[in-house]
């Protein structure tokens, strides 16, 4: 069910966005992940760390597969714009690896330091790289561009770069309204003008395949915005389904994308097809 936002207190709206408090074994699944992401990283050294802008976190992170002509699997970290790294995610490189395609990784600098509106050119400028760049590096093919939770927000405006041909925007954030009623504001500080420009609810339809994806157990806000999102889409003749990932939470759902059988990589070929 839906929530009547007007009527929630505060305590009750930061609740509706804390996922870390939705789902009881956060800490251990996000440690197991880092682990995992370490060792897939240290397996495969040859093409990491590789600049696209000045500052630290401006940096790629390239898997090739082999097949430069093999599309290219692109994942966006979440974290609410304010936590997480590119590092700590390269295991999601392994079921694109395992299916012949390549796979890239992308950090963007994070709030407080940077605002929202410098966290998107970065993606846009990582893509710039990326198509100027990639053939350089073994990553020729078409760009599938996925996200997860914020991440999901930042592939919903990346599509709109001419080097994305489908996207999977995986338990995102595509309003940007009721965030700033929430405690993740308090490092946001969003302003009008940015909820107007970055929230994918607001912008022109993309009219590329973009499959909008969440968890069946995520929270009703995190489902809302993507039945939401994706209905939008729809009315606009917009191509791309909306995906429920049976029984998954907001952190579990990612090895739907991760696993080589998993039902959102399968999801990123049908969307090239």
């Amino acid at each position: 069910m839906d929530l009547d936002w007007a009527r929630l207190t505060q305590r009750e709206r930061d609740a509706a966005y804390n996922n870390m408090s939705a789902v009881a074994d956060a800490e251990a699944l996000i440690a197991a992940r880092n682990a995992d992401s370490e060792a897939f990283r240290a397996a495969h050294p040859g093409h990491l760390d590789l600049a696209y802008g000045a500052s630290p976190r401006e940096a790629w992170d390239l898997y090739p597969g082999g097949d430069p002509s093999a599309p290219t699997l692109v994942f966006i970290h979440g974290g609410y714009w304010q936590r997480n790294r590119r590092e700590d995610f390269a295991c999601m490189a392994e079921g694109a690896l395992a299916m012949g395609w390549n796979a890239a990784l992308c950090g963007y600098s994070l709030a407080p330091e940077a605002r929202l509106t410098r966290i998107v050119w970065q993606i846009h400028a990582a893509l710039d790289w990326l198509s100027a760049h990639g053939a350089e590096h073994g990553l020729g093919g078409p760009v599938v561009l996925t996200g997860w939770s914020a991440g999901g927000h930042l592939a919903a405006l990346g599509a709109e770069h001419p080097v994305v041909t489908a996207a999977i925007c995986i338990s995102g954030i595509y309003d940007l309204g009721p965030i700033r009623d929430t405690y993740l504001n308090a490092a946001l500080k969003l302003t009008d003008e940015e909820i107007l420009e970055l929230s994918p609810m607001r912008r022109p339809v993309v009219q590329k395949p973009i499959g909008i994806a969440y968890g069946g157990r995520e929270l009703p806000e995190l489902c809302r915005q993507s039945r939401v999102f994706h209905a939008l889409r729809a009315e606009a003749q917009a191509p791309g389904p909306l995906w429920p990932v049976p029984g998954a939470d907001h952190f579990r759902v990612l090895e739907a994308l991760r696993r080589p059988d998993g039902a959102l990589l399968r999801l990123a070929a049908e969307l090239l097809r």
